[in-house]
């Protein structure tokens, strides 16, 4: 199995990546990608989130959109989240589990309609 931290070839970047490094990230190779680790240091980081606010660039990560009468109801048997109960309009963070219980993933799963579900799932899976 492939390391996803390993570049291979030319990485990606995301459309935030002219702004991360103007704002001087220090960026590095994450699962084909190009992005930031880190800015002027994690204490400053923390205080700036907790005392202004803060931005996580997910323009990386995959994305997969779900559509039909049973989208909702195959997306209900991956995740530990009832997406079925999950209001139109809301997200939930949550888990995919293999068949043993094993957690493959976590998922930010929208539900953008009563048949049409997004689920955002991380580039290195």
């Amino acid at each position: 199995m492939s390391d996803p931290q390993e570049p291979v070839g030319e990485l990606k970047r995301t459309s935030l990546h002219s702004i991360h490094a103007d704002l001087g990230a220090r960026l590095v190779p994450f699962a084909g990608w190009s992005m930031p680790v880190q800015y002027e240091g994690l204490v400053k980081e923390h205080q700036a989130v907790r005392e202004r606010c803060g931005l996580f660039d997910v323009s990386h990560m995959g994305e997969l959109e779900l559509k039909g009468a049973d989208a909702v109801a195959f997306v209900d048997s991956l995740v530990t989240n009832a997406i079925s109960t999950l209001p139109v309009g809301r997200a939930a963070y949550t888990v995919c589990c293999n068949a043993e219980g094993t957690i493959l993933d976590d998922l930010i799963v929208y539900r953008r309609g009563e048949s049409d579900v997004l689920v955002v799932c991380n580039a290195s899976n």
